[in-house]
């Protein structure tokens, strides 16, 4: 798909997207904790819906309501043969769910497609052995295949590279019934995922260990459990911070925009957009659930999102429009998103005529009043194709953007939301796009 992004001024209100990172962590602790699972406003991304099928594949039923809302019933892992995981290009889901399809005796074989089978998974595997998984790595990318039942014992993981494996792993070992084992973490980058893990985990009645300080996390015999276990749960999947950061931004730099459904005490990372939309001098209004961010003088700031990298394609849509120059922190951690994110980023946007580049672990923006506008390309990342379009939204001829059909992996209803009446409106036709 081709979108083409003209110059506009949007005013209006939008009920944010569900939030995948929640529903990946919602469907596996409902495949674990057993029992009958309602998932209230559920998204619909193709990350959620990979780890439905996951679960089902797993052992879990699942039964898309009249209401929309989704039932799942499980029994907790019920793998009766070999088979295959598709992971679709959810980097959550494959590190998720390895660990939790380890639980089986039977062999697994994990893969993916896209950007996915790019990603280097060695980090993920090292540890398996020493939990009792015969792993054959396929040198550290998917397929790849492990064989359990995974034993959980004290072990030590590298956190370098991602929180997500061990998110799995504490899902895993609290399904295991762990007591009186470690896991060990070292140099752990994204503490708010781990924060945002087991609180679901708590909500979900499972066991939780002993945060001490992200570096060991301690399951005891009795160790804290939901006192409210019920075989029968709701859960509501809230708001995305980080596909919300998107049109927050887009309401700084054009107007005025009003999102919904965030929710000001989530453990979400992406929530800190709101830090940094205040320290360009966006004008903000928080209300409860709703918050309103307005067009006024933009300054260049200093943000390190090296604990929230998710932010980096919004912030440089931001820092493009602020005056002087903005420096960003924890790039670094974008080589192994869905393309090579830092890269994309000072490729593309430089297309549109900004000024920006890396230093070692920095981007550095010089802001403007209007990009020149062009051809870019999101190469089939997601955040990618959103970021190039808000910007595009202050731009002196048309953006165009190539295969920004990306977008449905995390917020399939982007390129549509300023055609609803009831929510976004501009003063000129925003978005035009064809399929080809």
């Amino acid at each position: 798909m081709i979108a083409a992004i003209h110059s506009s001024d949007l005013d209006g209100c939008v009920m944010a997207p569900r939030s995948k990172s929640v529903m990946q962590r919602a469907c596996a602790a409902a495949l674990i904790a057993g029992g009958e699972t309602i998932l209230m406003s559920p998204g619909n991304s193709l990350d959620d819906q990979v780890a439905l099928s996951v679960i089902q594949q797993l052992g879990a039923t699942v039964e898309r309501l009249e209401n929309g809302t989704i039932k799942i019933i499980s029994s907790g892992i019920q793998v009766k043969a070999a088979s295959m995981i598709d992971c679709g290009e959810s980097g959550l889901s494959l590190r998720l769910f390895t660990a939790i399809a380890a639980l089986s005796d039977f062999p697994i074989t994990m893969t993916g497609k896209g950007s996915l089978q790019r990603r280097p998974q060695d980090f993920l595997l090292k540890g398996f052995p020493e939990m009792g998984v015969d792993v054959q790595p396929n040198n550290g990318y998917i397929p790849f295949q492990i064989k359990g039942p995974l034993l959980p014992t004290n072990v030590e993981v590298d956190g370098s590279m991602s929180s997500q494996h061990l998110t799995g792993l504490l899902m895993a070992y609290a399904a295991k019934g762990a007591a009186g084992v470690t896991i060990t973490v070292q140099n752990l980058v994204g503490k708010p995922y781990i924060d945002l893990t087991i609180d679901l985990m708590k909500q979900f009645g499972l066991t939780i260990p002993i945060n001490q300080d992200y570096k060991r996390f301690i399951f005891y015999s009795n160790g804290p459990v939901n006192s409210l276990v019920d075989l029968k749960r709701n859960f509501n999947i809230e708001g995305d911070w980080s596909g919300a950061a998107f049109l927050l931004v887009a309401g700084a730099i054009t107007g005025s925009v009003q999102v919904e459904g965030l929710s000001p005490n989530s453990y979400q990372a992406d929530k800190k957009i709101i830090v940094a939309l205040q320290l360009a001098g966006a004008g903000i209004e928080w209300e409860n659930e709703m918050i309103q961010v307005q067009r006024k003088e933009l300054n260049a700031f200093h943000f390190d999102a090296t604990e929230c990298p998710d932010l980096f394609p919004p912030l440089v849509a931001l820092a493009a429009f602020c005056n002087g120059e903005t420096k960003i922190l924890g790039a670094n951690r974008l080589k192994h998103k869905e393309s090579d994110r830092a890269a994309t980023l000072v490729s593309e946007f430089s297309k549109l005529g900004l000024q920006i580049k890396q230093e070692d672990d920095c981007l550095l923006i010089q802001g403007v009043d209007q990009l020149v506008g062009g051809v870019a390309e999101s190469q089939g990342d997601h955040r990618i194709a959103m970021a190039l379009a808000v910007a595009g939204l202050r731009s002196k001829a048309k953006v165009v953007i190539h295969q920004a059909e990306s977008v449905a992996k995390s917020y399939p209803l982007f390129f549509d939301e300023d055609r609803k009446s009831t929510r976004l409106n501009s003063s000129h036709t925003v978005i035009s796009y064809a399929v080809f």
